[in-house]
């Protein structure tokens, strides 16, 4: 093959025929060469490449491509060269024949390489029949590709196969769109072809699938509906149109689809009127057609009319439960009292007291305000409206002032069978006689209305009038309940609650007499929220400050925590340095070392390095390295993050002069507890060299550990006239010395 190859490179610039001849006598010799016949096919191609079709050189190159076709029938390349070079003669024939035979030759792994072109070659032509059956033999090696037959049929007009073909498309849950699009796009395609040309769809039913897709595709009902009723209007049905509009205004659930469906139906409404007002000025007024275009006024005006309501239904219908849409519902109803009446009885049966939005006893004051502003008085009867049959969300007090007294005696009255408050088995009615709520409203009623007898069963100790008397006893439940719902009792005040609820307040977290328990944090904090929701907030940050200084000593730890959390959501976190540096001051030492890393932590954050670091040598002087190694660690872990060598050394050196301080205070006060044991007993002078009393002085290191411990919380001043280590010689004949 090389010799030939170079011989024909020697021919190059000779005559075609002498060329031609030499690739002939070698494919003689080697008949089964690729590489011969392929350059041979190609340079025959050049030579025809400027010439008529119709010329018969044409002819000559398509015999040779048949002849080298007998031994490359296996070659795609041979196949694909041949098929291009009769395209470009434009032998539609023979080229789809030439495919065919190509595609039956050629193993199925090569196909992927001649379809392409032969799609090319039959869309090239306006021959729909034969590209529709090319496209159903390729769909069968290639369904991923379905949408490229899909949009060829479209640009045909051959709309019902293209639905057919895209329907069973969209119901293929393995079909991967290779246009990127989604399974819903692919059915809105579906829903719009078929709905915009319902005289060419005749294989598929259009009403089944669109229902289908409402079904299926629940958060885009509106474009669905749209494209439904759009195709009963292009059929000529326009009742069932109408139809359809009215069944989606009805049943849509979302605003969204409700605007699009109703500005649809308008649309479709104005554009009937127009088409007949047309219609009456071509073909002349008539008496019927008068009648007709009025009724389609009337029906057009009332739909628009009809807007906000079938608005407020969507809002119902997608929160059954939403009670200022129930009023707002009865406002749109005004002039129309059975509707009103039917509206309220609706919505006192629909909402839930534990799902409702608002206020659900709001319905039923609106309720029998609708028949007290009618002059129906007889009708507003616990009879006609139970509201305490609709069971509460908790054991609250009614909040309805039509029924007042009797409803709370009846609230308070002892049932047949007792249950316990916390029971939550029993329902909430049979609980509430229990309710301190309930009888501290009843009392307080009572009261006002002058016929509270002292000394009865509903006497009370704890009523916010009586505290103010007895600002020494602890506030139990039932007063702290009264201050927490006093706002529905009484007129609002400058502070934004009513006016009894403000004196008791100081009576309670002001300094008690002498002899009486502190203050409890539950007060404080009770307080602090009621300046906080109402008052202002510096206020509420005195009561915190106040309750740090008031509470039990258990306690402070805890409200420090709270006041200092409170301030950073007020003020920021750094207004809570003052707060740490007063918790610091104030708190045992235990509690002060939490303090301090907090603070620490806080400054770090901050970014405030030396802020930080003089915050952690602060509190090195409570932290005694034998028992608080945790401090320590963390105290170099941040200056490994932050510092330097220096620093690092100086806090091994405070590190160290704390260490002495705490060994000086606990070998100092063990010398003191020898002396006094010695002046107390005298046994420890007497004692012989090298003789000793085990009790005696496993006693004198347990009082030695508990001076050593209050020494490191009180820590007192050394005295000037001792040092550690120092080595005190005991008298003559005393025994063996004593340290320091």
């Amino acid at each position: 093959v090389k010799c030939w190859l170079r011989y024909v490179e020697a021919k190059q610039k000779g005559p075609r025929q002498g060329l031609n001849l030499v690739y002939e006598r070698a494919l003689k010799e080697l008949p089964g060469s690729y590489k011969l016949w392929y350059n041979y096919l190609k340079q025959r191609r050049k030579q025809v490449k400027h010439k008529c079709v119709s010329d018969p050189a044409y002819e000559e190159v398509n015999n040779c491509h048949e002849r080298a076709l007998v031994f490359m029938h296996k070659m795609p390349r041979i196949w694909l060269d041949y098929c291009q070079f009769l395209v470009e003669q434009g032998r539609v024939t023979r080229t789809r024949r030439t495919f065919d035979r190509a595609l039956r030759a050629l193993p199925i792994t090569q196909h992927h390489r001649v379809w392409p072109l032969y799609l090319q070659f039959v869309r090239r032509h306006p021959l729909p029949e034969t590209a529709v059956r090319v496209y159903r033999r390729y769909l069968k090696l290639s369904p991923e590709n379905a949408e490229e037959y899909i949009e060829y049929l479209r640009s045909i007009d051959r709309l019902d196969e293209a639905a057919v073909r895209l329907a069973v498309v969209v119901n293929d849950e393995r079909f991967v769109s290779k246009e990127g699009k989604s399974n819903y796009q692919l059915w809105h395609e579906l829903c719009d072809l078929i709905s915009q040309h319902p005289d060419k769809v005749k294989s598929l039913d259009a009403g089944a699938i669109i229902r289908g897709g409402l079904t299926r595709f629940t958060d885009q009902l509106g474009k669905l509906w749209c494209s439904l009723a759009d195709y009963y209007i292009r059929s000529g049905h326009f009742e069932k149109a109408r139809d359809v509009y009215e069944e989606a205004v009805q049943t849509v659930m979302t605003v969204r689809d409700f605007t699009q469906v109703f500005d649809s139906y308008a649309q479709f409404e104005e554009s009937v009127i127009a088409a007949k007002m047309e219609t009456v000025s071509e073909l002349g007024k008539e008496e019927e057609d008068d009648v007709e275009l009025e009724l389609r006024l009337a029906r057009f005006e009332q739909l628009i009319a009809r807007r906000p309501l079938l608005l407020n239904s969507v809002l119902l219908r997608q929160n059954p439960h939403n009670v200022h849409e129930w009023h707002k519902r009865v406002q749109l109803y005004q002039g129309r009292p059975g509707e009103i009446i039917n509206t309220y009885t609706e919505a006192v049966r629909t909402v839930d007291p534990f799902k409702a939005t608002g206020r659900p006893h709001g319905l039923w004051v609106a309720f029998a305000r609708f028949y007290e502003d009618n002059g129906q008085l007889e009708d507003v009867s616990g009879a006609r409206f139970p509201p305490h049959k609709v069971p509460p969300e908790s054991v609250a007090p009614p909040d309805c002032p039509l029924w007042g007294g009797e409803i709370l005696t009846k609230a308070t009255a002892l049932p047949a069978k007792r249950a316990e408050y916390f029971d939550s088995s029993e329902p909430v009615q049979n609980r509430v006689y229990k309710s301190l709520k309930v009888w501290s409203m009843l009392a307080d009623l009572e009261e006002s209305l002058g016929t509270f007898k002292v000394g009865s069963t509903r006497c009370r100790p704890h009523t916010p009038r009586g505290a103010p008397h007895h600002p020494w006893v602890s506030p139990g439940p039932l007063g702290s309940l009264t201050l927490l719902h006093a706002p529905w009792m009484a007129p609002s005040s400058p502070l934004g609650v009513p006016m009894p609820t403000e004196p008791l307040w100081p009576s309670w977290v002001l300094p008690v007499p002498l002899g009486c328990p502190p203050t409890p944090l539950a007060i404080y904090l009770l307080y602090a929220k009621l300046e906080e929701d109402f008052g202002l907030a510096r206020h509420a940050m005195a009561v915190y400050e106040r309750a740090t200084r008031a509470v039990l000593p258990a306690e402070q730890y805890d409200m420090f925590n709270i006041y200092i959390k409170r301030a950073a959501e007020i003020y920021g976190v750094t207004h809570t340095r003052p707060i740490y540096e007063k918790a610091i001051e104030v708190l045992a030492d235990e509690h002060a070392r939490e303090m301090c890393l907090r603070f620490a932590d806080m400054e770090c954050k901050l970014g405030e390095i030396d802020r930080a670091r003089a915050i952690y040598g602060y509190c090195s002087q409570i932290c005694d390295p034998r028992i608080t190694a945790t401090f320590w660690q963390t105290w170099k872990d941040f200056e490994i993050r932050h510092g330097n060598e220096d620093t690092i050394r100086e806090m091994l050196r405070i590190k160290r002069s704390v260490q002495a301080t705490y060994n000086t205070q606990v070998n100092f006060m063990a010398s003191q507890m020898l002396k006094v044991y010695s002046n107390a007993t005298g046994t420890v002078s007497d004692l012989a060299p090298g003789q000793s009393s085990l009790d005696d002085m496993k006693l004198l290191e347990q009082r030695a550990e508990q001076l050593a411990a209050e020494a490191q919380r009180d820590a007192p001043p050394r005295p000037k006239d001792h040092r550690c280590g120092d080595t005190q010689v005991a008298p003559k004949g005393a025994g063996t010395p004593a340290m320091c």
